[in-house]
């Protein structure tokens, strides 16, 4: 199977929506506070993964046993990279949590060359450090807030790596795999993945209340059947490293989340790194716009 071509006016609004969703999971994983991070994450996981199954059948495309020749390095990553990230949110900040992982574009821009053969302009380089800047103005400036740890920062720090993997495998399996059969097997391996973690840790003998259900059910709704599925469509039709650039959006949005929602301190220095990770962004897709309507 060929990789789709590139479909900028569909692939960048579908990646924009899948943002969004990502960063609103760190604020509702963070309220549902009477489960433990691993407890949620294997709640969250399960049912996203039966979701996707359940989706896949009705659509008439049932999960095939080949796909998960494609989707298991995925799946994996993506486990760990959820864990690793649900218990962050519990020691550190939703933007400290955020903004740590969002550094992942920069290994992206280094990477995307030798792995899919993408070329960034210099001016791409530019933005995306810019957009980076813009990160650490954010990072620096909840350094004396009260929820911040810098225990919570090291394990977001970990998420990284797995994050970048779960992007790499996703964007790999674009050519020889339709995007939501790599979603529905990533999905379900994931699930197995954190399922171990989640018995040793002993959290599963708490039982959800009703509304930590409901809270679940909208974690693996949006944040995680929605997004996935849009941003694996989306990496066949976008570049690896833009695609990966636009999850620096997650840490203002998820920062804002948490300000409005989680009454989390907010300092006047981290919304104007907010306002220069957005600008960076805006002048990225933009360039990345016109250069594509002048081809």
């Amino acid at each position: 199977m060929s990789a789709p071509p590139q479909d900028l006016s569909r692939g960048l609004p579908a990646a924009g929506f899948a943002m969004v969703g990502w960063a609103a999971s760190g604020v509702i994983a963070k309220g549902i506070d009477e489960l433990g991070p691993l407890s949620v994450t294997f709640w969250r996981i399960w049912i996203y993964a039966i979701i996707v199954i359940i989706f896949l059948y009705v659509r008439g495309t049932p999960l095939r046993l080949s796909s998960f020749k494609f989707s298991w390095m995925g799946g994996v990553a993506l486990g760990a990279d959820i864990m690793l990230f649900f218990t962050a949110l519990r020691m550190t900040t939703v933007a400290n949590a955020t903004v740590i992982g969002s550094c992942q574009p920069v290994i992206m821009l280094l990477i995307a060359g030798r792995l899919f053969g993408e070329r960034p302009k210099r001016r791409d380089w530019g933005l995306a450090i810019v957009a980076l800047v813009g990160v650490a103005v954010v990072l620096f400036g909840s350094s004396g807030l009260p929820e911040w740890s810098p225990k919570g920062d090291l394990l977001s720090i970990a998420t990284v790596i797995a994050w970048t993997s779960y992007f790499v495998f996703s964007k790999r399996s674009s050519k020889h795999i339709d995007s939501s059969q790599y979603t529905g097997a990533s999905a379900l391996v994931c699930a197995l993945f954190a399922t171990p973690f989640a018995l040793f840790s002993g959290q599963l003998f708490v039982m959800p209340s009703a509304n930590a259900w409901t809270w679940l059910v909208v974690l693996a709704i949006g944040p995680g059947f929605a997004s996935h599925m849009l941003m694996n469509w989306s990496l066949g039709r976008i570049p690896a490293w833009l695609g990966s650039t636009l999850t620096l959006v997650i840490p203002v949005t998820s920062g804002l989340l948490a300000w409005l929602f989680l009454g989390e301190n907010l300092v006047f220095l981290q919304f104007v790194g907010m306002a220069i990770v957005l600008g960076a962004l805006a002048c990225l897709v933009m360039g990345q716009s016109n250069r594509v309507s002048r081809n």
